[in-house]
């Protein structure tokens, strides 16, 4: 009797765990998801990088759309340095059709993202990271080959117009790491549309 309630004990904090997500300091799991170009991306596959910016955003979502340049421009400036974007989807596209893998492709081609953009099709990997909006961003430092979060929250402190931006949270977080440095602030606000669950 003891063992079954350890054992009913160990899933309910587990279950509790996946559903608050990564916090800062944690080591963010390997994934395989399908890009825009039918090739599976895993973030294994960025073990020589000094970190990877995840940003889950989608197509539909007026925040997601007003970020659209700010994260290519993000990319073009520190995928050199060491720190690529890569794009993920994570909404339910029955709910969406606009954020479909068809129209994920359409969206790309059109913007001419210069990162992966990846379909969270089975919703297996924003929950982990307890993503809840779009966008939402996941910064992660290469130590010692495992990817550790270092920054969780908002691009920067201005969704609607990048003129008028004043702090740029995700920007001084890479710097920080860039420089040997902790990011500071390390979790801000995500601001943006709420990620669409499979009913």
């Amino acid at each position: 009797m003891k063992k079954i309630n350890l054992f009913i004990l160990l899933l309910l904090v587990t279950s509790f765990t996946f559903a608050q997500g990564y916090k800062i300091g944690d080591e963010a799991m390997n994934f395989n998801l399908k890009n825009i170009d039918n090739q599976m991306v895993s973030l294994s596959e960025y073990s020589s990088e000094k970190g990877v910016v995840i940003i889950f955003t989608c197509n539909h979502c007026p925040f997601s759309v007003a970020y659209e340049d700010r994260i290519i421009a993000l990319d073009k400036k520190y995928k050199d340095l060491g720190f690529p974007v890569v794009a993920i989807n994570p909404n339910d596209p029955i709910s969406y059709p606009e954020d479909s893998f068809e129209n994920m492709k359409i969206r790309a081609k059109e913007k001419r993202f210069s990162f992966p953009y990846l379909f969270d099709e089975n919703q297996e990997v924003y929950p982990v990271y307890g993503a809840t909006k779009t966008p939402h961003v996941y910064l992660l430092n290469n130590e010692n080959g495992k990817f550790v979060v270092s920054y969780i929250g908002a691009i920067d402190d201005n969704s609607k117009d990048a003129s008028l931006v004043e702090k740029t949270y995700l920007s001084d977080a890479i710097d920080a790491l860039l420089a040997g440095k902790k990011p500071e602030p390390n979790l801000t606000k995500a601001v943006g549309c709420s990620i669409k669950a499979k009913k």
